[in-house]
């Protein structure tokens, strides 16, 4: 996803019964899903970019809790440091 200037929003939802979390990236209706190592579901749209990824086992893997989710957001890499001599 390229940025154009424009505030985009990832919606965030959190299954607890099936412990799935979901982030959903653009809101359309996915037309197929791959299923990755390690039970990642990344569901792709008609132009064949990404609609969502869904984390299955998601407390298992310490990505929520029961009575919690946290999401850390970073806009863009950290640059690395130079060594000065």
């Amino acid at each position: 996803m390229t940025n154009t200037g424009t505030t985009e929003s990832i919606k965030v939802t959190y299954d607890s019964e099936a412990d799935v979390l979901c982030l959903v990236l653009r809101d359309e209706p996915p037309l197929n899903a791959v299923e990755e190592p390690n039970g990642v579901v990344v569901s792709y749209g008609e132009d064949g970019e990404p609609v969502s990824v869904e984390f299955l086992n998601a407390a298992a893997r310490n990505l929520t809790t029961a009575d919690e989710l946290s999401v850390t957001v970073q806009t863009s890499s950290p640059r690395p440091e130079t060594a000065t001599s």
